[in-house]
């Protein structure tokens, strides 16, 4: 079951334009300019996902996040920019 994302208190900002996936990293490009990259092995759904099932994902939440259908993972851009250190 998917839970509905609250985006009132969201920045504009932090909507994802793009995503790029490598062996080991997830890097989220932002609206405002930023990119965050974390470690995959963070996700173990994603780490343990095939290259097929990495590359079928959508930008959900209003822009604020991040579905992967095949594997059942949902990522937000707020918890991506929590477990990161601050980008400028």
């Amino acid at each position: 079951m998917h839970q509905r994302m609250q985006t009132k208190e969201m920045n504009p900002g932090e909507r994802i334009t793009s995503i790029q996936l490598t062996a080991d990293t997830l890097s989220v490009d932002l609206v405002d300019g930023r990119t965050v990259a974390v470690p995959l092995a963070r996700f173990p759904r994603l780490l343990n996902a095939t290259p097929s099932q990495l590359a079928n994902w959508q930008i959900s939440g209003n822009g604020y996040g991040i579905h992967w259908p095949e594997i059942d993972e949902d990522l937000s851009t707020a918890g991506l920019l929590r477990s990161t250190p601050r980008q400028q």
